[in-house]
């Protein structure tokens, strides 16, 4: 059905064991948003045992206590520590990857690092999604996200200090919902990386050949190359020198077609997400996708 990966968010080690199985069977990869082991989640130990791919937002691991919800312990962890040292050894050893999600929390909180607009995301939803929320500045603080915010920070760049460059990738985990658009928050994740300490040619390879190869996909994305897909963009002004510079995109190329992308931007606006409460429920399905499924059904029948 065109799916390429999978994610698990939550669960126990036996549902993980399962999908796991048999995601790989179908040559599919499996990333995790995982626990401590508290109530029933899954520690990143344990799921990279099962053999999971990939893990999201923290590494977790031997940090963590079994008898507590796991933002709260990760806050406090100290990247020094063995736990933490043996926590990352092991996905080393065992070539996981790691998608840091650095600027998660900060859509939950008050932080502004990187969180600049360089376009108007904002415009981009239907007027219904914009007046759902509150105005950002509005938005209250939070302790357990602004130290989760920070957390990531340090832990991702001991994980780069310490051989795990090119098993880190590139996620955003942003909620959609009126404030940012996903795409413009892969940018902020960048940065976030540089802000981190990671250097900028570091950065450039885990937001693109690091992260295709994170699902299997690194012989036909992540890289200019003969025999790769002729996908790419061309921006203004050198990513080395300021991170940033990806966001001033100029051209962008997609199967080999050139497209301009302020005239991409220009088609979104306004149309993004239900335009009223009786679009909300049809706007969460995917009706090309139920289609091929009930023909698939109706095939093995």
């Amino acid at each position: 059905m065109g799916v390429d990966a999978l994610k698990t968010k939550g669960g126990n080690s036996e549902t993980i064991k399962h999908l796991v199985n048999r995601a790989h069977w179908h040559g599919l990869t499996v990333a995790g948003h995982l626990g401590s082991g508290y109530r029933g989640t899954t520690n990143s130990i344990m799921a990279i045992d099962l053999g999971i791919d990939r893990v999201e937002h923290i590494l977790g691991g031997f940090v963590l206590d079994s008898t507590q919800y796991a933002y709260p312990v990760w806050n406090n962890v100290d990247t020094t520590s063995q736990d933490f040292k043996r926590t990352m050894q092991y996905y080393l050893d065992h070539d996981v990857y790691f998608d840091a999600t650095i600027n998660a929390p900060v859509y939950f909180t008050t932080l502004k690092d990187g969180f600049d607009y360089w376009e108007d995301e904002k415009s981009m939803f239907t007027d219904y999604v914009r007046n759902l929320l509150p105005p950002r500045s509005e938005q209250e603080g939070s302790d357990l996200m602004d130290g989760l915010y920070h957390a990531m920070r340090r832990s991702t760049k001991a994980f780069y200090d310490a051989g795990g460059g090119d098993l880190i990738t590139l996620g955003t985990d942003a909620p959609t919902h009126g404030y940012f658009v996903a795409g413009f928050g892969a940018h902020r994740e960048m940065h976030t990386m540089v802000m981190a300490g990671i250097p900028e040619a570091a950065v450039l390879k885990i937001a693109t050949q690091n992260s295709a190869n994170a699902i299997g996909k690194g012989s036909l994305l992540g890289s200019i190359e003969t025999g790769k897909l002729a996908d790419l963009y061309v921006v203004k002004g050198n990513p080395l020198d300021d991170i940033t510079n990806t966001r001033n995109v100029k051209l962008v190329m997609k199967s080999g077609q050139v497209y301009n992308p302020q005239k991409l931007l220009e088609q979104v606006k306004g149309n993004i997400g239900p335009a009223s409460p009786s679009e909300v429920n049809s706007w969460f399905k995917y009706p090309e996708l139920e289609q091929k499924a009930a023909e698939i059904k109706n095939n093995e029948k």
